[in-house]
């Protein structure tokens, strides 16, 4: 089978430096292959293209018309490759970013604003969306998620694992009482996240032993805006079930305290997800490295066992 490309490349050495040994120099092969690749294609067109004498090489009629033709257009696709090896190293261009909504303040954001201080050239698009993308049609370069590891065929970097902790304000607990089980959950004022793309209730995920269950509440507060949650829980209003990077920086300081601690679920976890790093452009590869050297393992989004038990108690014992 001819490797057409390889034997028009050789072809057009050839006449350009005049021997068959300097083409398979130029294009690193040896002079064996390179007379293979151009009988090859003398055979492939049923034409000869070169006089050949021990001492001389000169082009045919047949091969000067085929230099002419053959010439311009090898010349065009070497100059396309080129030019995309070249934007595959410029610190510039378009990057193409996915996560859920729920991540940007706390976790994509100051990654984000880094980047681009660091790469101005670079123009970040980013979509936040709850829902799964579809990774080819959505032309994806990096992508977040919560929850399972992404799709298979793409590479997982997993960031930190994903706390999702009952907590209520001050304020609340005050006005009305402490839950001390799940079940005390029926007679107090819940909050409940709905899912945008098809409105559903999304329960309340709690660990029980060593396993995961579904916590439903009746809501008296439900929306699909973590954000406005969370501000809603700080208002005294509702107990909600936070995020840890949404809740951390609010239980430290004691505007939330957490509540049934035994049932802290952190099965999830924050991924960081692309495509194979061999083919990334620069810019691509290099927020991918930000994004790992800032995120994995970050104290920041994560409550140790001992945080969260300290925090409950400074926050139970200032109410009496």
């Amino acid at each position: 089978m001819i490797n057409e490309l390889r034997s028009i490349t050789t072809f057009v050495r050839t006449a350009e430096l005049g021997s068959l040994s300097k083409a398979a120099e130029a294009q690193g092969i040896t002079p064996q292959a390179a007379s293979k690749a151009l009988g090859q294609l003398e055979a492939h067109l049923g034409v000869r293209l070169f006089h050949r004498t021990t001492r001389s090489l000169s082009l045919t009629e047949e091969g000067q018309r085929f230099l002419e033709a053959a010439q311009p257009s090898l010349i065009g696709l070497q100059q396309a490759l080129q030019a995309a090896r070249q934007t595959r190293e410029d610190i510039a261009g378009p990057l193409r970013i996915v996560g859920p909504r729920t991540a940007l303040q706390p976790v994509i954001g100051p990654v984000l604003d880094e980047y681009c201080r660091l790469y101005p050239e670079v123009q970040p698009d980013v979509q936040l969306d709850d829902r799964v993308v579809d990774w080819v049609a959505d032309r994806v370069d990096v992508g977040f998620r919560l929850g399972n590891a992404p799709q298979e065929g793409l590479i997982a970097r997993r960031l930190f694992p994903l706390q999702l902790i009952i907590c209520a304000s001050p304020v609340y607990l005050r006005r009305h009482g402490i839950p001390r089980g799940l079940h005390d959950l029926a007679s107090h004022r819940c909050g409940a996240f709905r899912r945008t793309n098809d409105g559903r209730l999304v329960p309340w995920y709690v660990r029980i032993g060593d396993s995961v269950q579904e916590q439903h509440v009746t809501p008296t507060f439900s929306t699909n805006d973590e954000d406005l949650e969370l501000r809603t829980v700080l208002a005294g209003a509702i107990i909600g079930q936070i995020t840890g990077p949404m809740a951390a920086p609010h239980i430290r300081a004691g505007r939330l305290v957490p509540l049934l601690l035994e049932h802290v679920n952190g099965i999830y976890s924050f991924y960081l997800y692309y495509g194979s790093r061999a083919a990334q452009p620069t810019r691509v590869r290099h927020f991918i490295d930000l994004a790992i050297e800032r995120l994995v393992d970050n104290k920041d989004f994560v409550l140790s066992t001992q945080e969260l038990a300290q925090a409950q108690a400074k926050g139970l014992s200032v109410l009496g």
